[in-house]
């Protein structure tokens, strides 16, 4: 197969704080030292190239990679490992400071909602304008349209200026374009975040039709392991700039989840004070907690998810699902109490988790508070995330037990537990 994107030797290096400190004459002779290959005149003795400096930093340092035509690759890593500085070199919007990208095709990016839309434009009219900055023709582009506004679902909204925009309806017209002109490496960085479910859907369906269809190469970024999972093929882990590992994404994203300082940490007791409660004009949180009868958690262990939550509708049908979810952003299960009539006050709401229901690893626990299983109050994405650790009865299996749980959760209880005083 075709090579579609090379980097050799790869590296940008970034000035901190004051912008051209410093002599014209001084930056052409570091300008120049580098083209022919030798030690800059300028840098200060005994400092090797890659030092951190308190007035400069690499986003990247010395990177080799290449990817084939048609693969989709998952680009990920912590906050500030380089990626969106990779792709924005790969999308020649910033130059790197030495090494050489090689690039066979155009190039479509979506690096951030509503880059390259003029917001005095209608959509339409942006539709065009981002047609042409990837040298498409006017014909071409024109002979897209109908399928570009029919993708993006705002056809009611196309001819209205793109600065009326919400966020959501720019990146479904932002990644429409993209998706649909003729270009030959895709590029998103976390844009699908803004899109709903079912925007994001739709997108990952879109890249994947993409590769696999048209040979198109897909370069995605995300921080949620589940979208990078469901389409992409290959990976690669960046850290502190550099790359830490290459090749199937299953095994890229392991060796990301053993790397994140999260996954050693627990937060299982979280409680607010009515005035900096999170939640919305009808929920606000008073606490949400893990309890059981020991300091940790094992397979073995049942334990009880409770929260407390102020409600200021005077009589209202609200209930709580809770969603449970593994490191690398797969959803094991959800579970929700029955509707139940509550007044304005303080509320309760338990979920029982049985012994031997859990498999051994570390999960996030989101909430949601719902106005009659149809309504969501507020959604509190992450709000804990504790550990289970493995003990299991004596057996001749000693391998990780095979999948997420094991038995039927069942929630208990959900009632008003008092009068709303704070």
């Amino acid at each position: 197969m075709a090579i579609a994107v090379r980097a050799e030797h790869l590296s940008k290096e970034y000035r901190l704080g004051t912008i051209n400190y410093g002599m014209l004459f001084k930056d052409l002779q570091s300008w120049a030292a580098r083209k022919m290959g030798k030690p800059d005149p300028n840098e200060k003795i005994g400092v090797t190239r890659y030092d951190d400096l308190p007035d400069r930093f690499w986003a990247l340092k010395d990177i080799s990679f290449h990817i084939v035509q048609g693969d989709r690759v998952g680009i990920i890593g912590r906050n500030g490992a380089g990626k969106s500085t990779l792709l924005k070199i790969l999308s020649r919007i910033t130059a790197p400071t030495e090494g050489r990208v090689y690039i066979k095709g155009k190039v479509a990016s979506l690096l951030e909602v509503g880059t390259g839309f003029h917001g005095e434009l209608t959509g339409r009219e942006n539709i065009f304008l981002n047609g042409a900055i990837l040298g498409m023709k006017k014909r071409q582009i024109a002979r897209k349209l109908d399928e570009i506004i029919d993708f993006s679902g705002i056809e009611n909204h196309i001819d209205t200026p793109v600065k009326r925009y919400s966020s959501g309806m720019y990146v479904r017209l932002a990644f429409a374009v993209a998706a649909h002109l003729e270009s030959d490496i895709l590029i998103a960085d976390e844009v699908l975040a803004v899109g709903d479910a079912e925007f994001q859907k739709k997108a990952i369906g879109k890249m994947q039709e993409l590769s696999t269809g048209n040979g198109r190469t897909v370069l995605f970024v995300s921080h949620q392991m589940s979208a990078v999972r469901s389409l992409c093929t290959k990976g690669i882990l960046l850290k502190a700039g550099t790359i830490t590992k290459t090749g199937d994404l299953e095994d890229v994203v392991a060796d990301y989840m053993r790397s994140s300082p999260s996954a050693n940490s627990s937060i299982t007791d979280r409680a607010w004070d009515f005035a900096d409660a999170p939640g919305s004009d009808e929920i606000k949180i008073r606490s949400v907690k893990i309890e059981s009868a020991t300091d940790f958690l094992t397979v073995m262990t049942p334990f009880t998810v409770r929260t407390e939550f102020w409600s200021t509708l005077d009589v209202a049908p609200i209930n709580v699902s809770l969603h449970v979810y593994d490191m690398a952003d797969t959803q094991i299960f959800n579970i929700m109490t029955k509707s139940i009539q509550l007044e304005r006050g303080l509320c309760r709401a338990e979920f029982e988790f049985p012994a031997n229901l859990m498999n051994d690893g570390t999960y996030y626990l989101d909430i949601n508070y719902v106005f009659d299983t149809s309504r969501s109050l507020f959604f509190h994405k992450h709000c804990l995330q504790f550990e289970i650790a493995d003990e299991r009865e004596r057996s001749n299996w000693h391998a990780k037990w095979p999948g997420f749980v094991r038995p039927t959760l069942i929630p208990t209880s959900i009632a008003r537990i008092g009068d709303g005083s704070h």
